[in-house]
């Protein structure tokens, strides 16, 4: 079996354990050339502190599929804000292809890694070089994730959010309740999912509340 194949299969296995659907062989040859080209970069680049490869499959991957997954139908654009070595942005892009996504991210030369990824894997995904609060336009979901000074950027991520829109946070469980405060009183929030094999990482889900009548 081809080192791509082991990291495919094992990537199906850790989704199984995690109760949720394998993808399909499409799928996991992307995630395997995914997952090469981050621990290529990481050489260089400082693009995740998990360096391994079950430790990106596992937390990074896994926990990306299962955001992808539990985001409601009906999103049309979604905003990765901070999207660092592009996660969850391009596996929600490879999941739910229905979803125009837009990947923020101000650092050069995470960046130029994000460009080839996409290039590489042939993903329609837009790459925004600059910070995200610059943007100038509003997005039916906005996703965060991992990102430097997490409670600001929730506060500025949460502006972004189209009415009836819907904000997704990845964080713990002990952080959640001052990010659900950054992000204002327009936001109603369905009850924390536990990520994978975790005790204390949640996705939360808010929806923001449409324009008055």
């Amino acid at each position: 079996m081809s080192e791509a194949a082991e990291q495919s299969f094992r990537l199906n296995e850790l989704l199984e354990e995690a109760g949720l659907p394998a993808l399909d062989p499409l799928l996991v040859k992307q995630f395997a050339g995914y997952l090469s080209l981050i621990l290529r970069w990481n050489e260089r680049v400082s693009l995740t502190a998990i360096r391994d490869e079950e430790g990106i499959l596992r937390r990074h991957f896994v926990e990306s599929i299962f955001c992808a997954q539990a985001l409601p139908a009906g999103i049309g654009t979604l905003l990765d804000f901070g999207s660092g070595a592009g996660l969850p942005g391009i596996p929600i892009a490879l999941c739910r292809p229905e979803i125009a996504v837009t990947l923020a991210e101000s650092q050069a030369k995470k960046a130029g890694f994000l460009r080839e990824t996409l290039r590489r894997l042939g993903l329609p995904v837009t790459v925004y070089g600059s910070r995200a609060e610059s943007l100038s336009k509003t997005f039916d979901c906005v996703a965060l994730r991992a990102v430097d000074r997490m409670e600001e950027a929730t506060r500025a991520g949460a502006g972004f959010v189209a009415p009836r829109g819907w904000l997704a946070l990845m964080t713990t469980s002990g952080d959640l309740s001052r990010l659900q405060e950054a992000a204002g009183d327009a936001f109603s929030w369905a009850q924390p999912l536990r990520l994978p094999d975790s005790e204390d990482r949640v996705l939360a889900l808010g929806q923001r509340a449409g324009l008055p009548v």
